[in-house]
């Protein structure tokens, strides 16, 4: 099968497309041909040698499918060959073919093709896990998502509007802001027109907010601290901006604050399978009704996949960018 691997860390010239022998389903695994994947930072992590795959995941990139089941493992039960879905996977995106844990599998979110569901498993995953269950966002509260242009801001400002809450992103261009308006946030922040995003959302709302979904890390710490009402939650699910940074434990405790990290790749399938359970009853109805929609900047071949890590790197796009394999 065709499947795209970095053999040495590097730029987007690193990845190789290349013939790997088909996999085979094992007990309890289910067998996609694969008909899109995704972009992620954590691929290009992965392509710079800075996120390895977890244990007993596949060298393989892509963390997220849409596809075919073409093949079922011994004890499989409630699929069929022909069946189609999408999934975060732990690696083995890139590929034509993938293996699959059935209780990962979801089918795909309603009214949408099987190309265009690959720009939902792992963004939707994402901001639902961090934001409304980690998060305990609520109607009528506030939420901050840091890059709300990305796949998970703009899944985050979907997901955020359809509760009931405020929105209010952080994005580096006019461009961007008006793509998260568009969406449905409040206010949108060019970071590099303000002193501080604290101050300026205090300023233009007269508080702080509830909730944040942060993807810088320690570069944003105090910042967002400031940003926080008493009682806020915070979830840092990126590191973009460093991993070490002084925190004052006074003010978390005076001000009862909750930061919290995570991430999703390297969970137990039991973990994801439960995550899964939850996007299939909580967020596919939203596909249904209308009030959620992958965001998708451009779709890329295969054989372009250079060029599609080149366009996450250089952060121009607005939402996902899809690897077309079928």
């Amino acid at each position: 099968m065709r499947a795209v691997i970095a053999p040495d860390p590097g730029g987007p010239e690193a990845l190789t497309l290349t013939e790997l022998p088909d996999p085979s389903p094992g007990p309890g695994e289910l067998l996609v041909a694969v008909a899109a994947t995704a972009v992620n930072r954590a691929d290009v992590m992965q392509r710079r040698g800075m996120y390895p795959p977890p244990a007993g995941a596949p060298d393989t990139l892509g963390l997220e499918l849409s596809g075919t089941v073409v093949g079922l493992g011994e004890g499989v039960e409630g699929f069929a060959e022909g069946d189609e879905v999408c999934a975060v996977v732990a690696g083995g995106g890139y590929a034509a073919l993938a293996v699959v844990p059935p209780s990962t599998a979801m089918p795909l979110p309603p009214g949408l093709d099987i190309v265009e569901a690959a720009a939902v498993p792992e963004v939707f995953s994402t901001a639902h896990d961090a934001v409304v269950i980690q998060g305990r966002l609520a109607a009528g509260e506030t939420v901050l998502l840091h890059g709300g242009s990305s796949g998970v801001g703009t899944a985050g400002i979907q997901l955020a509007r359809r509760l009931g809450a405020d929105v209010v992103v952080t994005v580096g261009t006019e461009e961007k802001a008006a793509a998260c308006r568009d969406l449905g946030a409040d206010l949108a922040i060019n970071y590099r027109e303000v002193e501080g995003f604290a101050a300026a959302i205090r300023e233009a709302r007269g508080r702080g907010v509830d909730v944040i979904l942060d993807i810088i890390g320690a570069r944003y710490l105090a910042e967002n601290l400031r940003a926080l009402e008493d009682d806020g939650r915070m979830v840092t699910i990126g590191l973009m901006g460093g991993t070490t940074a002084e925190l004052d434990m006074a003010q978390v405790l005076r001000r009862r604050l909750t930061l919290r990290g995570s991430t999703l790749r390297a969970r137990s399938v039991e973990a994801k399978a439960a995550l899964a359970r939850s996007m299939v009853a909580d967020v596919w109805p939203g596909f249904a009704d209308g009030s959620l929609r992958p965001i998708i900047h451009e779709r890329f071949a295969l054989d372009d996949v250079a060029e599609a890590h080149a366009l996450m790197e250089s952060s121009a796009h607005i939402g996902k960018i899809l690897l077309v394999v079928a």
